[in-house]
């Protein structure tokens, strides 16, 4: 049974930084892309960035672009989101997302959220 955890949401005032850890189990981790999306209330889900399995690509949202960082650890089964310079449009709920579906488009990277195994969340709540 894969089980998939985020940790590390917090509430930050604007212009802070929070670091999200996601673990998971079940699955073998360092054969898998992985990524993070949010969720703000009354919006869409959204992807915010993506892993392969090798660290060798990366994604990013353009609003998240130069402020945000993606890095996995496969011996220890994590991967983390560390944000800095937050703003109050990155209230969301976060979560981490295993096992994606990795495509590229116009030499571009990208993670499909249709397939894989979510955690359950994490609030991230930034303050003006």
């Amino acid at each position: 049974q894969v089980q998939v955890a985020e940790s590390g949401g917090d509430l930050v005032q604007a212009g802070g930084s929070l670091r999200l850890s996601c673990t998971a189990s079940g699955l073998k981790f360092d054969d898998a892309a992985m990524g993070w999306f949010r969720q703000a209330p009354g919006k869409e889900r959204e992807g915010v960035s993506c892993i392969s399995w090798n660290s060798g690509r990366t994604y990013y949202a353009d609003s998240v672009k130069g402020r945000f960082t993606i890095s996995r650890d496969n011996a220890k089964n994590t991967l983390y989101l560390q944000m800095i310079d937050l703003k109050p449009e990155d209230t969301a709920m976060y979560y981490c997302a295993a096992d994606l579906s990795a495509y590229f488009s116009g030499g571009n990277y990208y993670c499909s959220s249709a397939h894989g195994y979510w955690g359950r969340g994490t609030q991230v709540t930034v303050s003006s």
